[in-house]
């Protein structure tokens, strides 16, 4: 039987091992293994005592003084130490197991594709006044006919991510008429809103991206002040204004080059202006409420979006349409006749039917005054809204689900978006 001794050395506080007198050697302690540990690896002692020379202190990246190399072996290296455990291994007390990261670690999970639905509720008395102080158990949310379990409802009022549109396509006279109601418009948002604004007559035009109330958009308005609407009078045939080309004392500079008058032709793309704020609306928080603010004549010709498409996408992201009717949309009873729709004609006044398609309102002013006070209203009405909700099973169909909401007392009326679009079953893995 081979006995082996041991040497203790003390470190300097230059990091250098120093020998110490074996007479004043204090008997050394037993070496007591740690418990097995579930993750550490047992670490292998050598078999031959150290030598009892004074050496270097390791680098950081190597063992440390008490576990050095057998006599007369080479320096450790970082190959010949035992490597590092993988990153997904976690470490654990010695002597304890790895428990598993959860409870329903490894278990099979069943998917059930739902759609939360949300509808915002307007409920009025007779004279158009908003009614508050309603409760969850005084609605009723059928689909399709059928009746829905409500796991939502709220009266808070919700921030706005707004869109304002203008029509610059109206006669010059309305258009100033608009310019001048600028503040009452900005005083109707708070200061948790956020705005943008967008212009179209012929072609549409993003003025501001949103924006919260402020300079930046007193800023925006202002210049608008500038913009004029179109010519009050009749197209301009004749005169060194019309489109038949350079005139020189009064005859065409190329007398053999045919004279075609044709005066031009008007657009009023108010799908097509609708569609570009539903598209950046679509895009902004879900906790907003998201209201497209239309101030128009509500004419409607020659968009390259339909109402059916342009529709769709307001049903799809849940946004409400309100309106200010100006100039000839704010003739009383002439909201009656936005129906007809005749031939290369488009439409004369097509925001009431945006308006009760998505739960939105219309509001019919003429004077400057008026006007100023519908902002309010509207914006207010539109903050205040009931909102419930509830969880609808998705389907691969994209197939329109009707939406009826009821109240339990039959001398209220109820304004709520029509039905909506379900958004796409996701696909199965």
């Amino acid at each position: 039987m081979v006995a082996s001794c041991l040497v203790v050395c003390l470190i300097s506080p230059l990091g250098i091992a120093q020998p110490q007198d074996p007479a004043k050697q204090e008997p050394p302690q037993p070496d007591i293994p740690d418990a097995p540990s579930a993750t550490r690896p047992v670490p292998q002692f050598p078999n031959t005592p150290p030598e009892a020379t004074p050496e270097p202190a390791p680098p950081p990246n190597q063992a440390p003084p008490g576990e050095s190399t057998p006599s007369g072996g080479p320096a450790p290296t970082p190959e010949n130490t035992s490597s590092a455990p993988p990153f997904n291994i976690k470490t654990v007390p010695p002597g304890t197991a790895a428990e598993p990261t959860g409870p329903n670690e490894g278990l099979y999970k069943f998917v059930v594709p739902v759609n939360d639905v949300l509808v915002p509720v307007r409920v009025t008395d007779q004279a158009g006044h908003l009614v508050s102080g309603l409760f969850s158990r005084d609605f009723s949310v059928f689909e399709n006919g059928q009746k829905q379990k409500l796991n939502f409802f709220t009266s808070d009022p919700f921030a706005l991510s707004a869109a304002v549109i203008f029509d610059l396509g109206m006669p010059d006279v309305a258009v100033q008429k608009v310019n001048q109601t600028f503040p009452a418009l900005e005083a109707a948002f708070s200061g948790f809103d956020e705005v943008s604004i967008y212009t179209y007559s012929s072609n549409v035009a993003r003025v501001a991206d949103f924006t919260a109330v402020g300079k930046k958009l007193t800023d925006v308005l202002n210049e608008l002040k500038m913009v004029r609407g179109r010519n009050n009078g009749p197209p301009v045939l004749n005169g060194p204004l019309a489109p038949q080309g350079p005139i020189v004392n009064g005859r065409p500079l190329d007398p053999s080059a045919p004279t075609v008058v044709t005066p031009a032709k008007e657009s009023h793309v108010l799908n097509d202006a609708v569609l570009a704020a539903a598209m950046d609306l679509s895009r902004r928080e879900r906790t907003r409420r998201k209201i497209i603010f239309i101030i128009s004549d509500g004419r409607e010709y020659r968009s390259d979006a339909s109402y059916r498409d342009v529709l769709r996408v307001l049903l799809s992201n849940g946004i409400l349409v309100y309106g200010i009717g100006v100039e000839s949309a704010a003739i009383p009873g002439y909201n009656k006749i936005s129906k007809l729709h005749l031939p290369l004609q488009g439409y004369s006044d097509i925001l009431p039917k945006y308006a009760n398609a998505t739960g939105g309102e219309i509001f019919t002013e003429f004077s400057r005054d008026a006007i100023e006070s519908a902002y309010a209203r509207a914006v207010g009405d539109a903050r205040n809204l009931y909102t419930v909700g509830y969880a609808t099973r998705a389907t691969p169909s994209s197939t329109y689900r009707q939406i009826e909401v009821k109240v339990a007392r039959p001398d209220l009326k109820v304004y709520a978006k029509d039905g909506y679009y379900p958004a796409p079953a996701p696909p199965r893995h």
